[in-house]
């Protein structure tokens, strides 16, 4: 080992690799004289050899030192290194086939080098300087690295970016990684091989996880469909096998991919489903141009939708929230990308109803989405009074006004434990959407509401929650060991809320295809896998009961609904019980002045008197059904 580190140490002189090219030039030369005279070298050429060899090796020197080839290191030789050698090598050359020109017209009509004995020392001296540099790097990973000891890699993929992440792996000395196939769906390219390695079918995948101990599949696949993407992760996980992802060609470093780049999949992209197909053009007809406000701004959905609504080139959107931090977050977000005069930042409480009405009044919206809600089912089953202050006195506020100020669209972000509510949360978000629904018969406005599930990684989720339990070494806490949910991505609900806003025609409650619902027992064992861990050796699950309020399963229709169908497969259309406004309102107006009256067990009794099917589940309510 002490000898391999004198080799190819850091610091070995720079003179020493000059002269070794210097040795290569001189026997790539005599090579040439051998091979152009069949090993039998005439006296009258060898007699030429001091002047021949002296003006080759000259120039080849000061060739080497003004292009600096020597100063490359050896053991980490590029393909740049091996460009810069190929130039300086033809400059060389070229400058001979000028000296035997000068000899010829200008001396004595000789040419000083026979043409042939250039080519052949050009071949030569190329494929040797090159080669060497190849060879002494290729030691060095192997002395350094043996080929037993490194960690058997598939890639998934067999195109470009593939070809791209190999090559990472094998610049990259640290990795220890060897590629030992592609798999790609291409019958064309399959059986075929790729830089030396082996392209496979997608159906072999399984046998060769089973038949080699592989560490890693890296897929570098940019638009893999999310079924395929989830098929192949699964056949990974039964082989203890690490599944990572080669991120987008625009995240790459000054284009070029850096294995530090390649990062572990995430749980979110398991639960992705395909593209959504939106009526961009409807959406940007409602939007464009126009000034939009959105509540809880800072907040998971709501910064997405702002987001999502600015690539309509909306005349103005005022962003809204109570939340210091958050927003200002977001600010900075929107300053690095928009012209100021594109967003106006609100701080304020939806139910300040003064504050609100201000806010009307200076920034006159024309389309309202309203997103700030509080909505984690234990603290509202313990804070009843806050419930009702934030998610209905908030919204009617919200709602008046826009009723007021003629606001053209009112769009509100509601959750599927408004169905048949087991607690106060879903409860006091039914009472909003009922209030809403009953307005926009006597409005000119057109009340929408979008009801949904969970949406991966916002705030206070079980993904997010999982995760730092996970990299906190455990345990992993579930409420049930049957308990199930229904996820969305951000991104997906929010393009479903413009769609079904901009379709909205007013009083709808537009519910989403969720599609099936997941066992988060399910959930954690497949992100403990993902983790590389191992459930019960690594780190351990622990049930701890359904927490006050909570639901086993949920649900996006009540027992009494049905739905009609939209020009959109992913959006329905509840058919829900309708609500004379006048009644209902004055329910609302009561249920909010018991805010002041704090007392818990009459604010949950008026709930249920408003929604009946309102049927608390493990909470101390459970006495007033």
């Amino acid at each position: 080992m002490k000898m391999l580190d004198f080799l190819f140490q850091r610091s070995m002189p720079r003179w020493i690799i000059f002269f070794i090219d210097i040795a290569i030039c001189l026997f790539s030369l005599m090579l040439a004289y051998l091979v152009r005279f069949n090993f039998s070298i005439p006296k009258e050429e060898i007699d030429a050899f001091p002047i021949i060899f002296g003006v080759v090796l000259g120039i080849r020197a000061i060739s080497f030192f003004l292009s600096k080839t020597y100063q490359g290191i050896v053991k980490y030789t590029s393909s740049k290194d091996a460009q810069r050698i190929f130039v300086v090598i033809s400059i060389g050359s070229i400058l001979f086939v000028l000296v035997n020109s000068i000899s010829y017209y200008f001396i004595n009509q000789k040419f000083l080098i026979p043409f042939s004995i250039i080519i052949i020392d050009y071949m030569a001296t190329a494929f040797l300087m090159i080669s060497l540099r190849v060879m002494s790097k290729a030691l060095y990973l192997e002395l350094t690295n043996p080929h037993k000891e490194k960690r058997s890699v598939i890639i998934f993929g067999a195109g470009e970016s593939g070809i791209i992440t190999k090559r990472t792996l094998d610049r990259d000395a640290g990795t220890k990684y060897n590629v030992i196939g592609f798999i790609d769906d291409d019958y064309k390219k399959q059986g075929k091989k790729l830089e030396g390695t082996t392209i496979y079918n997608i159906a072999r995948l399984n046998n060769l996880l089973k038949e080699n101990d592989v560490s890693n599949l890296i897929i570098s696949v940019q638009d893999l469909s999310p079924s395929k993407k989830k098929q192949i992760v699964d056949i990974c996980l039964n082989h203890n096998t690490k599944v990572l992802n080669v991120p987008p060609v625009s995240n790459w470093i000054n284009g070029e991919l850096s294995f530090r780049q390649i990062k572990k999949i995430q749980i979110e992209e398991l639960l992705e489903r395909e593209t959504i197909q939106l009526d961009k053009e409807n959406i940007k007809q409602q939007l464009s141009d126009k000034i939009i406000l959105v509540t809880g701004a800072a907040g998971s959905i709501g910064s997405e939708i702002v987001r999502q609504v600015l690539r309509f080139d909306p005349k103005k959107i005022i962003l809204v929230d109570q939340s210091e931090s958050p927003l200002y977050e977001m600010e900075m977000e929107l300053f690095d990308k928009y012209e100021k005069e594109s967003y106006e930042i609100v701080m304020g409480d939806i139910r300040n109803k003064e504050r609100m009405e201000n806010l009307f009044k200076t920034f006159q919206p024309q389309i309202v989405f309203h997103a700030a809600a509080y909505k984690h089912v234990p603290m509202m089953e313990n804070n009843p009074s806050e419930s009702i202050f934030t998610n209905v006195s908030g919204t009617k506020n919200l709602a008046d006004l826009s009723s007021q100020f003629n606001v053209e669209k009112f769009v509100m972000i509601s959750t599927d434990k408004a169905v048949n509510p087991t607690n106060v949360m879903g409860a006091s978000k039914r009472i909003a959407e009922i209030y809403t629904q009953s307005l926009s018969k006597k409005s000119n406005t057109k009340f929408i509401t979008t009801r949904f599930g969970n949406v991966l990684g916002s705030n206070g989720s079980v993904i997010p929650r999982f995760r730092q339990q996970i990299e906190n070494g455990g345990p992993i806490t579930i409420t049930h060991p049957d308990i199930t949910r229904f996820f969305m991505t951000i991104p997906e609900a929010c393009q479903l809320v413009l769609e079904a806003g901009a379709m909205g025609k007013g009083g709808e409650i537009f519910i989403f295809d969720m599609g099936e619902s997941v066992k988060i027992i399910d959930l954690a064992k497949k992100m403990i896998k993902l983790s590389g861990l191992t459930l019960d050796t690594d780190i351990s699950i622990i049930y701890t009961g359904l927490r006050p309020g909570e639901k086993l399963y949920e649900e996006l229709l009540a027992d009494h609904e049905n739905t009609m169908p939209t020009h959109h497969k992913q959006i329905m259309i509840a058919k829900v019980k309708e609500y004379d406004f006048e009644n209902i309102s004055a329910s609302i107006s009561q249920l909010i002045e018991l805010f002041s009256k704090q007392n818990n067990q009459s604010i949950v009794k008026k709930m249920k008197e408003l929604v009946p099917e309102f049927k608390s589940n493990n909470s101390i309510y459970e006495q007033l059904d």
